[in-house]
Parts: C-alpha cells; sequence; structure tokens
C-alpha cells in the first residue's frame, strides 16, 4: 500500500472507504473514534455496516482488476438497493445528478459516488490491489487501464521478485 493521489470525484469516498483496513498489518481505522468520524459513524451498529460495505466495495474493486474475491460477501447491489437517490438539476447551468436523498447514511453516498462514476466512465477504473496481502484500493490512471498493483516499486516489485525465484527453484 502506498499513498497516490486520490481517485477522481466520489470515487475518493470508495476509495478511503476500503482503505480503512490495513490488511498487512490489521490496522483497521474504523476502531478509533477519529476513523469513524471521518465517515459520519455516529450509531452504535453503524460501524459493523461499514465494514460489510467496505468488504463489499473491495470485492467489486478486485473484480475491476480481473481477479476474483478471497472470501465470501455481501453482493454490493443488495448493500446498495435500499439507498434512496433523488435526481438534482442544477438551475444554472441544467447538469443533473442522483444524490443521496438524505446525505448521512454512508451507504447512500456510496450508491451515490457509483452512479456519478457510472456516468463519468471511471468506475471500473477504481481497483484493488492484485497482492494478497494488501488489496489496497487504488485509481488506475495507467493509459491502457491495466494496472494490478496499488503500487509497482512495492507490491508490483515483490510480486515479479517471488516470480523470479520460484522460475530459480
Amino acid at each position: 500500500m502506498t499513498e497516490r493521489s486520490p481517485a477522481p470525484g466520489g470515487l475518493a469516498l470508495v476509495e478511503a472507504l476500503v482503505n480503512t483496513l490495513d490488511i498487512e498489518s490489521g490496522a483497521d481505522s474504523l476502531d478509533t473514534a477519529e476513523g469513524r468520524a471521518r465517515f459520519g459513524i455516529t450509531r452504535d451498529g453503524e460501524a459493523e455496516q461499514a465494514r460489510v460495505l467496505r468488504e463489499s466495495l473491495r470485492a467489486v474493486l478486485l473484480a475491476h482488476a480481473g481477479h476474483p474475491p478471497h472470501r465470501e460477501v455481501t453482493p454490493l447491489g443488495d448493500l446498495l438497493a435500499g439507498t434512496p437517490l433523488v435526481v438534482t438539476v442544477d438551475t444554472t447551468d441544467g447538469s443533473a445528478a442522483l444524490t443521496p436523498a438524505d446525505d448521512r447514511p454512508l451507504p447512500a453516498r456510496v450508491a451515490a459516488a457509483v452512479a456519478e462514476a457510472l456516468v463519468a466512465g471511471t468506475w471500473t477504473r477504481l481497483k484493488a490491489c492484485e497482492a494478497a496481502d494488501c488489496h489496497w484500493a487504488y485509481y488506475d490512471r495507467s493509459p491502457a487501464g491495466r494496472g494490478r498493483w496499488c503500487s509497482m516499486q512495492v507490491c508490483g516489485a515483490r510480486a515479479k521478485m517471488r516470480r523470479y525465484r520460484a522460475k530459480g527453484a
């Protein structure tokens, strides 16, 4: 996992949520009050719901990178099905967008971000690193959109070194 510039638009929220768990160290920022506040989580039970949402998103981001998820998760569509979105229209320029009917619930904000990214054509560029000890979310800015790792210098280099060593063994 490395620091990169955040994903564009609402995808930054999705990226940030997926990256609340550092798989390598086991640190989960949703375990802290500050980490929960970052996503507007204030009530009992919301942190666990956010974790379920996070892992469903991670599974989709792994699929974007062409990899199956490593464990069973609740399908993202099931989690977002009940989130009320409304069409808003800007009266100055006539642009329209899907926005949460209530900005507070995290699933509604995620659903709006996904809808925005679908329209912008950026949804499938948000991926999860293929390294099993990472799965960090990153926005693939490569020209061909075929990025595999959150960082070529860290996860990519480790994977290539493992392949190289396996060939020599």
